[in-house]
């Protein structure tokens, strides 16, 4: 029988945190797509999809929404004291949340499947040519 443990996380300043059960997780990616390279201040963003109803919040998150760069509604959620950036849902994603990795309190059992947007890398955060990747959003 497999343990299913409580995987954890939170904002820099702790006003916010979050849980989900590690039998919710889906898969792990890296997005390299402008708009996470805008919305992280880095070459990419290190993505963990999960069962948008395993999540648990507590504290406020403000969600700021953009079209993204696949044309879909993409919704970030940061805390709304430190900015910290946390989790994204995006249109046509129903019932999954997109969690930041970095935001997670430990991270080491992350496993990335891919790399989306590879056609958007920045060479100064190269791709991971050990994994599958995607010139956009994977179909």
């Amino acid at each position: 029988m497999t343990k299913i443990s409580l995987r954890t996380g939170s904002c820099l300043c702790k006003q916010v945190s979050y849980s989900f059960p590690s039998n919710a997780v889906v898969s792990a990616h890296h997005c390299h797509c402008k708009d996470c390279q805008k919305s992280t201040g880095s070459g990419k963003a290190t993505i963990v999809l999960i069962s948008d109803d395993a999540l648990q919040i507590k504290g406020n998150i403000k969600y700021f929404s953009v079209i993204g760069s696949g044309g879909n509604k993409v919704s970030r959620g940061f805390c709304e004291a430190c900015g910290s950036p946390l989790i994204s849902s995006v249109e046509g994603y129903e019932g999954t949340k997109f969690i930041k990795a970095g935001s997670l309190d430990e991270s080491s059992w992350i496993s990335i499947n891919s790399n989306f947007w590879s056609d958007t890398a920045m060479d100064w955060s190269p791709l991971d040519s050990s994994i599958d990747c995607f010139p956009q959003n994977p179909e």
